[in-house]
């Protein structure tokens, strides 16, 4: 069974501490593998099938002159 756990917090400022804290206690592939589950999540909900074969992350360029 996995474990599920909330964090109360009482501003803005102190949750975004705590996610700090979580995320950088992570290792990079972890990371990476959490933001691929969210947009899979998100390609789920929001009607996957155009999302289907995109696995990777979008590459954007701008220039800026």
């Amino acid at each position: 069974m996995k474990k599920i756990w909330v964090n109360k917090a009482y501003s803005f400022k102190e949750a975004q501490d705590f996610d700090d804290r979580y995320y950088l206690a992570m290792s990079k592939i972890e990371r990476l593998e959490t933001v691929q589950f969210l947009r899979d999540i998100y390609g789920k909900i929001k009607g996957g099938q155009k999302r289907a074969g995109r696995k990777r992350l979008r590459r954007v360029i701008r220039i800026i002159q």
